[in-house]
């Protein structure tokens, strides 16, 4: 029995050895092998950055600059004359640092992360133009990320992205998305008639209001019609607790990979696994409601909900990457939800509110929004159509430069999944590959001396001629990755801006405070607030 106890007691520690060795092995080859291995290979193709420790990487310098930089450079706490460039050195400070320190590539680590910050319009092209799927989400982003996306389409990648695409973006083709301008249309018209009762009922026939509310409604309305075949008031707990895991995700350690442990029992963190419920729990009411009705009359509703259910029912190509059909269903529902109304509602805020502060632009706009829709302003509807909407030539100039200014998506973020080359460059396995929206909308060498003012004329001949790099003009995204949705974005947009301004002149409140801040997207952190009266 003895010798039992000792033989029992050996295989334990060596059980124990071999268990501890493989631990520190990982740690090992995660903390000193990989990052050597990705920075090595970077400083012999004279890349350089800022030098980091070893367990931190460059935390601690962010921490540092993000300090001594924010006070001096975030956006001003009260109203007074607004600055298209100062917010801008307030996000990510960091980044826009070492630019002017190491040029427009460099180096960054963050604990074990390794990051390459590129800011060259022929990189991007390069980006831009590599197909393969090697390119991909960051994977500690996705899965940070993974209780307001979980592994939907925009966070989703290789094979299980391809698939998804393939399934989803044809549902937003130009010759479908058009099919939706009469439901645009009329959500747009019942909030213009909401805005109109409440000018009758108003003293001086004036409305001060905070404008990116309505518009977060309308396009959420959109978009539960024309994908869910729900109405806004249907789903408007779902965008309320998206928002809501918004606001408490939207930290930048999160971006880059910080230290982000969403196991602690914080008050967060349980408050985002409480909204993840909560939100997974609703879309599947939706679901099952969309079953029910669709067993009860026998007819099926042709949204993309429909195609949705059908594809995760009878795809076997879908079940070799995804395994669960409720959890493709519902990831992918987020993805749409949650994409499908913020960037268009903040991208419509952001260009009224150029408009107001640029009311020559806003008159060309108005006058030919009205030449082109007809004597309608009186009318419950104008009968739009896709051939009217694309002659709306100025208005598809101040939408791109108003994208340009105020881009709701602030970075562009890929991971290598394999060594792969990027012009001139070998982009190792594992690196995040960085390049800052806002910086490349603004770069004087490509768009000018003039980049950081209004002016919509530089995209009178398209965007091939607005810029020396148009691949550089990413308000959509770039590459495999490009936005599904953007053709019904742009429907969009241009239907609600374009009857909105043939009926109001927009100008700005003396109570709106220009502080444009990042929450996962570019949003005014104190809401858009704006005068708004009949023409």
């Amino acid at each position: 029995m003895e010798m039992d106890s000792v033989v029992i007691k050996l295989c334990w520690s060596v059980l124990l050895i071999v268990s501890c060795s493989s631990i520190l092995l990982k740690l090992i080859k995660k903390w000193l092998l990989k990052p050597n291995r990705i920075r090595s290979m970077l400083s012999k193709q004279g890349v350089g950055g800022p030098k980091p420790s070893l367990f931190f990487g460059n935390v601690k310098d962010i921490q540092k600059i993000e300090s001594l930089l924010n006070p001096l450079s975030s956006p001003s706490s009260s109203s007074g004359p607004v600055s298209h460039q100062d917010w801008v050195l307030s996000i990510f400070p960091h980044l826009q640092k070492w630019t002017r320190d190491y040029g427009g590539i460099y180096m960054f680590s963050t604990g074990s992360q390794q990051h390459l910050f590129v800011n060259r319009p022929e990189l991007i092209k390069e980006l831009k133009m590599h197909k393969s799927l090697d390119l991909g989400t960051p994977g500690y982003l996705s899965k940070a990320l993974e209780p307001m996306l979980g592994s939907g389409i925009i966070k989703a990648n290789g094979q299980q992205w391809a698939h998804q695409r393939r399934l989803i973006a044809p549902e937003f083709f130009p010759h479908k998305v058009k099919g939706m301008i009469g439901l645009m249309e009329g959500c747009t018209m019942s909030m213009i008639s909401k805005w109109q009762s409440l000018l009758t009922e108003s003293k001086g026939g004036v409305l001060d209001l905070l404008i990116d509310q309505d518009l977060r409604s309308l396009s959420a309305d959109i978009i539960s019609r024309a994908c869910f075949g729900s109405s806004y008031a249907q789903g408007k707990s779902i965008f309320l607790k998206l928002r809501a895991m918004q606001e408490v995700m939207s930290k930048p350690n999160l971006l880059f990979g910080l230290p982000n442990i969403r196991w602690l029992p914080t008050q967060s963190n349980r408050e985002i696994r409480r909204l993840k419920k909560e939100v997974e729990d609703l879309i599947l009411k939706v679901v099952k409601d969309r079953q029910e009705e669709s067993l009860k009359d026998g007819k099926n509703s042709k949204d993309l909900l429909q195609m949705i259910l059908e594809s995760a029912d009878a795809d076997n190509e879908l079940h070799q990457y995804i395994h669960k059909t409720d959890r493709f269903i519902v990831d992918n529902c987020k993805n749409i939800y949650f994409a499908g109304y913020e960037t268009t509602a903040l991208s419509a805020s952001w260009t009224l509110m150029l408009l107001a502060l640029h009311p020559e632009w806003q008159e060309r706009v108005r006058a030919e929004a009205i030449e082109m829709l007809g004597d309608c302003t009186d009318q419950p509807h104008c009968s739009l159509d896709v051939d009217t909407i694309n002659q709306l030539k100025m208005l598809t100039m101040v939408v791109q430069e108003s994208m340009r200014l105020y881009p709701p998506s602030v970075v562009m973020a890929r991971e290598a999944f394999a060594d792969i080359k990027l012009g001139d460059f070998v982009v190792p396995k594992g690196l995040h590959i960085w390049s800052l929206i806002p910086a490349l909308h603004r770069d004087p060498e490509n768009w000018g001396a003039d980049s950081n003012e209004f002016k919509p004329e530089r995209f009178a001949n398209g965007i091939s001629e607005a810029c020396k790099y148009p691949q550089t003009y990413i308000p959509f995204g770039t590459g495999t990755r490009l936005c599904v949705g953007q053709n019904f974005a742009m429907l969009e947009l241009k239907i609600m801006l374009s009857l909105l301004l043939s009926r109001f002149s927009f100008s700005l409140s003396p109570n709106y405070i220009h502080s444009p801040v990042f929450k996962m997207l570019l949003i005014p952190k104190h809401g858009m607030r704006l005068l708004v009266k009949r023409v």
